[in-house]
Order: structure tokens, then sequence, then C-alpha cells
């Protein structure tokens, strides 16, 4: 009934299975036997697989195929699912994943492709911006063990921490000098680095309940972190 483009279209969003990406391609026996499971590309409808260029692209007739919803970040941006990330091989593959997908090297291919291009470079601009600040890495990775920290919750600070806090936005809003700025702003920096050390202990002994109290404080300073820049900006 459904075929040819159509009907392409219609299998690839209709069956687009979880482990697409790490696959060899398949041959035409292959594919066979892989019955209507195995995805298609939405431009030739030829069989899936391991697709050219990471996964982004069709082995057959070279199109850029959607992003796979079942690829966490870890995953695209090609780092072990773990607290620490060597930080400039992240940058690296941030920019070998913009020269494949990013929107400019599309303006003269199908709407389609512009439409899954801007997909894909927001996937990996979000990607990188969340696995190379050490709280957004953090929290993401505590998602993906099913645990989240709901915003605006206290997580049963200890009063000492929050007295902490309190009088440290006290002496932000008191600061009238660049040096009494900048004093917060080494202390706040110094206990994000302490934060940040025990953080990685805790992820590495997969204590997550630790990992989330400290991730909580990392986002308390991060606040004040963010009221310093803003206090910084001229009126």
């Amino acid at each position: 009934m459904w075929g040819g483009r159509a009907g392409a279209l219609l299998r690839v969003w209709g069956l687009w299975p979880a482990g697409v990406l790490g696959r060899r391609p398949l041959g035409c026996n292959a594919a066979s036997l892989a019955g209507s499971n195995s995805p298609r590309c939405w431009n030739c409808g030829g069989p899936g697989g391991s697709m050219r260029g990471d996964g982004f692209f069709c082995p057959q007739c070279r199109a850029l195929q959607p992003p796979d919803p079942t690829r966490d970040y870890f995953s695209l941006m090609d780092c072990n699912r773990s607290f620490r990330v060597d930080t400039a091989k992240l940058q690296q593959r941030y920019q070998q994943l913009q020269r494949l997908v990013h929107p400019d090297f599309f303006s003269q291919r199908s709407q389609t492709e512009k439409d899954f291009s801007e997909k894909h470079s927001t996937l990996v601009n979000d990607a990188y911006k969340t696995l190379l600040a050490p709280l957004s890495r953090g929290l993401y990775l505590l998602k993906l063990h099913g645990v989240q920290i709901p915003e605006g919750t206290d997580y049963e600070m200890d009063r000492h921490f929050l007295m902490e806090i309190m009088e440290m936005n006290e002496k932000l809003t008191e600061a009238q000098s660049e040096a009494a700025m900048k004093e917060i702003e080494s202390v706040v920096r110094a206990k994000q680095k302490e934060l940040t050390d025990n953080v990685t202990r805790a992820f590495e002994r997969d204590d997550f309940e630790k990992a989330k109290e400290i991730l909580t404080k990392m986002r308390y300073f991060s606040n004040v972190e963010e009221k310093i820049k803003l206090k910084k900006i001229p009126l």
C-alpha cells in the first residue's frame, strides 16, 4: 500500500530501533534476514545498519539521517559514561561533529536534510555544554541513573551550609569594591573545586545519594557565581 518515498518515511519514523549505531553495514542477504525491524533510510529506503560518518549518513545514498533518540550525550560525544571527562578530547569531538552536521554545510541539500542538520547541531551543542561543566555533567549522569534533584529543593541541606550560603550572599550584596568581589569569587571557586573533587570520588564509588548531596551544594555555589557575574556588569 505504502511505497516509494512515503513508505520509506513511515518505516524510518516508525521502526527506528535502539542500538542502530555501532553495527556493521548489512549485506544484501543479511538485510533480508533482518526483516522489517531493520532501520531504513528515509530517502532511498535502503537497509540501515551502521551508517558512515559516525552514524549520521545513509551508507547507500549518503543522505543525512534523523538523530537517534536512544543515544545519550556520553555516547554521542564519544566519552565513557563517567564523571571524569577529558575536556580537550570533548572539544575535539565537538568540532568534528559540527564539521559533519552543521547547517552551513547543508544549504544546498533537501529541506528534510536541512531540518535533520538543525536537530543534529542543536543536539551536539547541548551535549557539549552539558558534559563540559562539572555541575551539569554530574546532574546529567545522575539522571541517567534515575536520580534527579528537583529545582528549588534544599535536599535536606544542613543548617550550617545554608547559613554559609546566606552569609556569602549578604557579603555579595554589600560588596562595593572590586577587591571585595574578587575575594568572594576566590572563596566560591575554591569551594567548587573541593566539591568537584568530592563528587568525582562519590561517582567512582557509585554512591549516587552522596553525589546528589554534593551536586546540590554545587548548585547553590553556582547561583552565587551567577550573581557575581551579574554584579560585574555595569548598569
